[in-house]
C-alpha cells in the first residue's frame, strides 16, 4: 500500500454525496448503491473483581471515586455487541438504534455524556462503542468479507481523515498529542528530561516568542504536506492498495501509517483504522465517519446481505436516507 497524490481518484465520490449536508447517512456515503448496511462498532463493558462500582455521576460522588481509585481493585472488561446491550437494558436494537437510547441514558444536568459510561443491574459499567475507529480485527473480518464482492481486490484506494491526532506533520508549537507517564522512571525523573517537557509546552508568558516549528507526524513529510481529497467538511489522505491488504489479521504492522512513534513509547503496533475504502472497480465502499459509532458499507443487495450474515460482525441493514443523529431512535424512545 503507498500514498498517491492522485487525489481525483476520490472525485466520483464527491458527486455523489451530499453539499451542504442534510443529515443523512449520503452526507458522507455516496448515493446510488442498491443497498447499505450498519456496521456497529463493539462496546466495552468492565466491573470491579469482589466489589461493586461507585455510583455515578462522578462530580455527585468524588469521594468515593477517590478512594476506589486509590484501592488497586482488579478490574474485568470484555467487548461486547449492541445486542447483548439490549437485552440488559430492555430495549431493541434495530437499524437507527442509537447507543445513549439503547442503554436509557441521554445525559444529565451533572454530566450530559453520561450516556458514554452507564452502570446496569448486572453489576456491569457499560462504555460506549468508539466513534471514528474500529478495532483491527472487525477491519481484518469486515475486509475479508468485502473483498470477497469486488473483481479489484488487490487494487483500489484507501483513505484516512487528516484530523486523526499525530497522524500528519504540522507547523506549531507543540505536537498534537502526548503520551502520559503513569509510573516514576529514572528517565522521567531526570531534570534534563523535565527541562525537555517544559521546553516543548507553550508557556505565553516566558516564552512569548517562541515560533512554530515543525511537528513530525507519523506520515512522511512529503505526505503530510501533500494533496488531500477534500470533501464536505472532511479531508482525507489517499493510499492505493487493496482490501486484501486489510484482510490480513496484522494488517496494522504493515500500512503506511503504522503508529511508530507510539512504539517508540512502548505501546504495542498499531494503526489508525480506515476512514474510507473503495475498490477499484467501486463495487462498494466502506464509510467509517468520524462522529459515528458505526461504518456504513454501501454496495449491492447481496454484498449488504454477507456483511449481515457474517459472525465476527454485528451489522444490520439500512435503508438510503438514513439518519443516524443522537435523536434518530424512535423506536427506544
Amino acid at each position: 500500500m503507498e500514498w498517491t497524490a492522485d487525489v481525483s481518484a476520490g472525485d466520483w465520490i464527491r458527486e455523489r454525496i451530499d453539499d451542504p449536508w442534510g443529515g443523512t447517512i449520503h452526507d458522507v456515503v455516496p448515493r446510488g448503491f442498491e443497498a447499505y448496511a450498519r456496521v456497529l462498532h463493539p462496546a466495552v463493558r468492565s466491573r470491579p473483581v469482589g466489589r461493586a462500582w461507585p455510583p455515578l455521576p462522578y462530580l455527585a460522588h468524588e469521594r468515593e471515586w477517590d478512594a476506589f481509585g486509590r484501592s488497586g481493585v482488579e478490574i474485568d472488561s470484555e467487548r461486547i455487541r449492541w445486542a447483548d446491550a439490549a437485552r440488559v437494558f430492555g430495549t431493541r436494537l434495530h437499524p437507527l438504534a442509537q447507543w445513549g437510547a439503547l442503554v436509557r441514558s441521554r445525559g444529565d444536568e451533572w454530566n450530559p455524556d453520561a450516556w458514554q459510561q452507564v452502570q446496569a443491574a448486572d453489576g456491569w459499567q457499560y462504555d460506549a462503542p468508539e466513534e471514528g475507529r474500529l478495532d483491527a480485527a472487525t477491519v481484518a473480518a469486515l475486509a475479508e468479507v468485502l473483498a470477497a464482492h469486488t473483481t479489484t481486490p488487490d487494487d483500489g484506494i484507501v483513505g484516512l481523515w487528516e484530523g486523526h491526532g499525530g497522524l500528519l506533520g504540522f507547523y506549531g508549537e507543540t505536537p498534537s498529542r502526548a503520551f502520559l507517564t503513569f509510573e516514576q522512571t529514572p528517565e522521567t525523573d531526570d531534570p534534563r528530561h523535565r527541562s525537555f517537557l517544559e521546553r516543548t509546552v507553550r508557556d505565553p508568558f516566558n516564552n512569548v516568542f517562541r515560533k512554530p516549528t515543525w511537528q513530525q507526524g507519523m506520515l512522511p513529510d512529503d505526505v503530510s504536506q501533500g494533496p488531500r481529497l477534500e470533501l464536505p467538511g472532511r479531508a482525507h489522505v489517499l493510499f492505493r492498495g487493496g482490501v486484501s491488504e486489510l484482510a490480513r489479521t496484522d494488517w496494522a504492522l504493515h500500512v503506511p501509517w503504522r503508529d511508530r512513534i507510539a512504539e517508540e513509547h512502548g505501546f504495542d503496533p498499531s494503526a489508525l483504522s480506515p476512514s474510507l475504502v473503495w475498490p477499484a472497480d467501486r463495487a462498494w465502499v466502506a464509510v467509517t465517519e468520524v462522529d459515528w459509532d458505526s461504518t456504513i458499507i454501501g454496495g449491492t443487495a447481496e454484498t449488504v446481505a454477507a456483511v449481515c450474515a457474517d459472525p465476527r460482525l454485528e451489522a444490520l441493514g439500512l435503508p438510503a436516507e438514513a439518519r443516524l443523529q443522537w435523536d434518530a431512535d424512535e423506536v427506544n424512545r
